[in-house]
């Protein structure tokens, strides 16, 4: 945020919370369910991916997408379906130059099978949601490329990041085939598993990684990856701040804590801050 502070989803928790460049923490909002994602739209308010809270019996309680007027506390649901579907569980989003927001379903694992995820976009305004891609495995993390003509997507349990090449704002082009929705940059060797991302100014892909905790860094011009190893297993997302857009603020979900630490190059400004 402007003002140094970083806010950060806590799902188990159900709340927003503020976190001060001395350590002070504080509830910036109470928005129930699960929140798991949030970023700043055009409209200064904090958007919010709420997975809808823990699946009991096999059955997900349904999500929903946020919007949090931190000045006034007033939050309101902006979306819960698409198409007359429910949405399953809301995981991570990001908005474009447009102001339109592209988010992750990630999907619901009901102990004996799973339902599928998607990617969706949608307009901030709640006037318009649209399904791009379907019949996903379990699609995280998401974020734009620094030309916003990409969009690329973390798959939790392939280990894997998809590309999707943007035919106009809120559109994909058709897919590859029907086996394959989008490019793959590379995938895990490892029996690791991707969360949220965040992108580098050069275009690179930071994915938090989960089992082998730390950042996984994939280069979409060669398909490399480098891994970033940090004291905790389930590393689940990363952002960047600061003068120079060096500073990197990383969640540790095993332990509960923030890391800061200084990024070797410099991150992708968002669309939108407040």
């Amino acid at each position: 945020m402007a003002d140094g502070s970083v806010i950060l989803t806590e799902i188990a928790g159900k709340v927003l919370t503020r976190v001060w460049p001395d350590g002070r923490q504080e509830v910036a909002a109470e928005v129930g369910g699960g929140p798991n994602g949030a970023a700043v739209g055009p409209d200064g308010a904090l958007y919010v991916t709420n997975n809808g809270g823990p699946v009991v019996g096999g059955v997900a309680p349904g999500g929903r997408i946020q919007r949090v007027d931190l000045a006034s506390g007033r939050i309101e649901t902006v979306y819960e379906a698409c198409d007359g579907r429910r949405l399953n569980r809301p995981n991570d989003l990001v908005f474009d130059r447009q102001g339109g927001m592209w988010f992750t379903d990630v999907g619901v694992d009901t102990g004996e099978s799973r339902l599928y995820g998607g990617l969706y976009y949608a307009r901030a305004d709640g006037s318009l949601i649209s399904r791009q891609r379907d019949k996903m495995i379990s699609p995280n993390g998401v974020g734009l490329s620094p030309e916003q003509d990409v969009l690329y997507v973390a798959d939790t349990y392939a280990g894997r990041l998809w590309a999707f090449d943007i035919a106009e704002p809120g559109v994909l082009r058709p897919p590859v085939s029907r086996f394959e929705p989008g490019r793959v940059v590379a995938n895990l060797q490892n029996p690791d598993y991707l969360d949220s991302l965040a992108v580098e100014a050069g275009g690179k892909v930071c994915v938090g990684t989960l089992r082998n905790g730390g950042i996984s860094v994939f280069n979409p011009q060669d398909g490399s990856i480098e891994h970033v190893p940090l004291p905790d297993a389930l590393v689940t997302n990363i952002c960047f701040g600061g003068p120079d857009m060096r500073d990197a603020w990383i969640t540790g979900s095993e332990a509960g804590v923030l890391f800061r630490c200084r990024w070797p190059r410099r991150g992708l400004k968002l669309a939108f801050g407040a």
